[in-house]
């Protein structure tokens, strides 16, 4: 990594830290294509998990009045299955396949809320959900539109949201790095004296993040995370399909 990506680098994380840290997401799909630019598929995928982790760590202590830890610990549960499953199949990423799943993400953020009857305070469907993001943020990255089809029929407002979600991310994110640990020891001391480098404007993102998202009423911060969201996967998807076809 050159000096000058690697400035390129640390302002990315800080932007998509602050992203995250008013929607709860759409962050990370910043981050991990910026990633996917510089990185081979694990490698990137490592690396993301650094940064998220701690993005949502901040995060969630930032927030962790609101954090609902019974959820977290069901889906926890959840997350550590789907990690064994992937072992098992011995599951290796590439940015074709990374691409396509994020960008199809954005279809769950506009599914009507009356197809769904999930909710994430039920145990079985917290699980469940667990399973499902814990599993898409191991192939794929990233998976908070899918945690979000848990949450929409809670009585949470949008702090509880935020900040329950940052919680399970961190879980998820510490997994993936775990899984992704050949490729992330892989990088020169150098890459990851830059990646520590990030963490703290992270960290720095997610506060400006936060106290943007306290500004936010509920209704425009679900207006705005749906159209974000679908922006970023329409991208996704195109490059997908570009890498699969070139």
């Amino acid at each position: 990594m050159t000096l000058l990506m690697g400035f390129a680098f640390v302002g990315v994380v800080f932007f998509t830290s602050m992203l995250s840290g008013v929607f709860g997401m759409a962050g990370g799909l910043v981050l991990l294509w910026f990633l996917l630019v510089i990185f081979p598929a694990s490698t990137a995928m490592a690396v993301h998990g650094v940064i998220q982790l701690t993005s949502n760590a901040s995060r969630a202590w930032l927030s962790r009045r609101f954090i609902v830890w019974r959820i977290v610990a069901l889906m926890a549960l959840g997350v550590l299955s789907a990690a064994g499953l992937l072992l098992l199949f011995n599951y290796t990423p590439n940015a074709a396949t990374v691409s396509l799943l994020i960008g199809l993400l954005p279809i769950l953020v506009w599914t009507p809320k009356h197809w769904f009857q999930l909710d994430a305070h039920r145990a079985s469907h917290a699980f469940c959900c667990g399973i499902a993001s814990g599993g898409l943020t191991i192939a794929a990255g990233v998976s908070g539109p899918l945690i979000d089809i848990f949450f929409v029929r809670s009585q949470m407002d949008r702090r509880q949201v935020v900040a329950t979600k940052a919680m399970i991310q961190v879980v998820a994110h510490s997994i993936k790095i775990l899984f992704y640990l050949g490729a992330a020891l892989a990088l020169s001391v150098g890459e990851w004296s830059i990646v520590l480098l990030a963490a703290p404007f992270a960290m720095l993102g997610t506060q400006t993040g936060t106290r943007i998202l306290h500004r936010l009423t509920d209704a425009n911060f679900r207006t705005w995370t749906r159209w974000i969201v679908t922006g970023i996967g329409v991208f996704y998807f195109l490059q997908g399909v570009y890498l699969l076809t070139r």
